[in-house]
């Protein structure tokens, strides 16, 4: 089901369990859930560390090195601008965030957009070949996947 449906999916009776994703890991106690697992830890514990990939931006390879490498550099420099305006950036986000409090939008903006964001590093590079060889080895992406990072 859609993820904006989970939480009155559970509270309602028609699921017992669900997977929050967004802001509705930040509220789900107040409407009397109990955490089951948080996947972010698990992984934390199950890594020794390793920061959970939550998503990232993949481009063909086959339009070109300074194509990609264009591409790269102006996701780079629009993530750096909103880091930089971060109130502007929380005022246009605002209008997507489905009645939330402006501090819960800006916590969560907060746990989601960041210097990781920019640049995932070494630890970040590895957590995502990780996630991905995982992937495979459980079955859940049916071939390798040779990652390569934009530098």
């Amino acid at each position: 089901m859609p993820f904006d449906e989970i939480i009155n999916a559970v509270t309602e009776g028609r699921c017992d369990v669900g997977l929050l994703i967004h802001e509705g890991q930040l509220f789900y106690h107040n409407l009397g859930l109990l955490k089951v697992l948080d996947l972010g830890e698990w992984w934390h514990e199950h890594t020794d560390g390793l920061p959970l990939p939550m998503g990232g931006n993949a481009i063909r390879r086959d339009l070109g090195k300074e194509t990609i490498r264009e591409v790269s550099d102006l996701l780079k420099e629009s993530i750096r601008y909103s880091l930089d305006n971060r109130e502007d950036a929380l005022q246009y986000a605002m209008q997507f965030a489905r009645d939330m409090d402006p501090a819960l939008a800006d916590r969560f903006v907060e746990m989601w957009v960041n210097d990781m964001t920019l640049d995932y590093g070494e630890r970040g590079r590895e957590a995502v070949r990780r996630l991905l060889s995982e992937g495979h080895e459980r079955g859940i992406i049916p071939h390798p996947v040779d990652v390569q990072f934009v530098e």
